[in-house]
């Protein structure tokens, strides 16, 4: 991981778009500091594991847990739905806020699809377009092309991309991108602790 650098700022008119550095590459973890959060996590995951054997309804509690991810997560893109109300049925969901609970739902269902396609799909850009596909079904900006990458610029913050927090890579470089992505993935040349690679896969998605 010594000298490696996240990316680079390429200027396009009147904004700048951050273009990631390719991750399907040779690494070398030389941090000491690093190792030593690395072999916390895995102690703390040995005992999160020993803890589960004594939840009485194992499947109960992770799925509680996902609900909180939805919920959280879809705040990002402006959905409001606390966890009281993710588990009501939609009937019992007040009119002006089911909008929100079919996305958080969406959610839910999303993330299921792809736990149970991931046994005869491999992880790839296939698997994460037909999650997406589920993820915009019927709700706000379904329209949109689910199931497909961009293939305009978006921006992060800001009322105009010319004053935006953050500009992701151009639509263009996304295939190539995603392609790097899944060659790290399944590279089993690329000896990393799989916290580590699970950790670099989430940042450069």
């Amino acid at each position: 991981m010594k000298d490696f650098v996240a990316g680079r700022w390429v200027t396009r008119g009147s904004y700048r778009t951050f273009e990631p550095e390719r991750i399907a590459r040779p690494w070398q973890v030389t941090d000491v500091g690093v190792q030593h959060l690395l072999s916390n996590a895995d102690r703390e995951l040995g005992r999160l594991d020993m803890y589960s054997m004594h939840v009485p309804n194992l499947e109960l509690f992770i799925a509680m847990h996902v609900v909180k991810e939805a919920t959280q997560s879809s705040k990002i893109e402006g959905t409001w739905t606390r966890i009281e109300e993710a588990i009501l049925d939609r009937e019992d969901v007040p009119v002006e806020k089911r909008d929100d609970w079919d996305g958080v739902q969406n959610y839910i269902a999303a993330l299921g699809h792809a736990v149970r396609a991931v046994d005869t799909i491999p992880f790839s850009s296939r698997l994460i377009r037909e999650a997406h596909r589920v993820l915009m079904r019927g709700v706000r900006g379904a329209h949109k092309a689910p199931g497909e990458f961009r293939k305009t610029q978006n921006w992060i913050g800001g009322a105009t991309i010319d004053d935006a927090v953050f500009v992701p890579p151009s639509p263009a470089s996304v295939p190539d991108l995603m392609s790097d992505l899944e060659r790290f993935v399944h590279d089993e040349s690329i000896l990393l602790p799989d916290l580590l690679k699970i950790a670099l896969i989430h940042y450069q998605f």
